[in-house]
């Protein structure tokens, strides 16, 4: 794909373009943006993977020119009135976008002069997503340095609710799209591991950016799901201060029963059979730390609930199950994580007791 010949429009302002969602065109191929991108990407690409696999062999075997000229020849005709044709919609309907390719170079060099041609100067983003990227995992190493907290507590204590009253908070779970457990997938694939710390450090600059220097997290291990917590992150989560929110195990149970049967009821759009797969699913997922005769009895429980529903019982019938898989497994686990963290609680008690003490703390208090 050959050289602009003119003066062309270029933004090397990262953190505008990330904190402000200005949107984005990624011209790469779609196996580079399903292995990583940004959430305000959409991937219009120059060329398909295999096109894009063509002249890259090309490249290797006879140079720069002969690969140009073959991208050329691919992308040609019909079919690059069709991609240019995509591209102006796209800015017709995003007119303040910006596009770019893997390192800024000729496919959208390429793509902006088309577009230019076409009537339709756009700015291109100098460095390409590489450099985009290379900001985002800077943010990552230095954003954290800053004072930051930590969230404990058993689970079910609504720990993900309390969080987001904060402006501190950073939901972790929400960017892995998992809760953290067992039970804490949604039947859904999760982000890859390169778009989870993409959107986490976009949130931690966008926090920045508005004057919060100061952070909060909720306790998790070093994986949610499929996503593993960036080492820097992990590492300043064993160092920081500890909230712990403390709540009665009714309410807990009644969370549980939100969390992992009503809500996911609902997100299954009211199909009991899928709760009913979901459920025993991530059941199963305990069996060796629960042994054959605790799981059984488990199992059981859950399919005995699941019949009341069908027979047009509410939910409560789930709660025999949830009492006995916290007391069983889930608390006693908490109880020796906890021990390992006493010196680091500065502040325990209720919702309102923890919003309360963490209102009267300097932002520019060390941690």
């Amino acid at each position: 794909m050959s050289e602009l010949n003119h003066s062309v429009e270029l933004t090397i302002d990262y953190d505008q373009l990330l904190a402000d969602d200005v949107p984005m065109l990624d011209l790469r191929a779609p196996i580079e943006f399903i292995e990583g991108a940004f959430p305000c990407a959409t991937n219009l690409p120059l060329m398909s993977d295999e096109e894009r696999a063509q002249v890259g062999t090309c490249f290797k075997q006879q140079g720069q020119d002969a690969a140009i000229k073959l991208g050329h020849s691919l992308v040609a005709g019909e079919l690059r009135q069709q991609r240019l044709d995509g591209w102006l919609n796209w800015l017709n309907k995003h007119p303040t976008g910006v596009i770019y390719c893997f390192r800024g170079g000729l496919r959208s060099q390429t793509v902006q002069q088309w577009l230019s041609d076409a009537g339709r100067p756009v700015t291109r983003v100098q460095g390409g997503y590489k450099a985009l990227r290379r900001r985002l995992l800077q943010e990552i190493e230095t954003g954290f340095e800053q004072p930051g907290f930590v969230l404990s507590g058993f689970t079910g204590s609504g720990k993900t609710d309390w969080l987001s009253r904060s402006p501190l908070s950073l939901d972790l779970e929400g960017y892995a799209h998992h809760r953290g457990s067992s039970f804490g997938h949604w039947g859904e694939p999760q982000p890859s591991p390169i778009d989870f710390e993409n959107r986490l450090a976009i949130a931690r600059l966008k926090q920045r950016r508005a004057g919060f220097e100061a952070w909060l997290v909720e306790d998790e291990s070093a994986m949610i799901g499929r996503c593993p917590l960036p080492k820097r992150l992990y590492e300043r989560m064993q160092q920081v201060p500890v909230l712990l929110l403390e709540v009665p195990f009714e309410q807990r149970v009644r969370q549980i029963q939100l969390d992992y049967v009503e809500t996911m009821l609902n997100h299954f759009n009211g199909d009991i059979s899928r709760l009913s797969s979901y459920l025993q699913d991530s059941l199963k997922r305990l069996y060796k730390r629960l042994g054959d005769r605790d799981w059984r009895r488990l199992s059981q429980q859950m399919t005995d609930a699941i019949n009341q529903q069908l027979l047009g019982f509410d939910c409560d019938g789930h709660q025999e199950w949830i009492s006995e898989l916290l007391n069983r497994y889930y608390d006693p686990i908490y109880r020796r994580h906890q021990d390992s963290k006493e010196h680091r609680i500065v502040q325990r008690g209720t919702e309102e007791e923890l919003e309360h003490w963490l209102a009267k703390q300097s932002p520019s208090q060390p941690a």
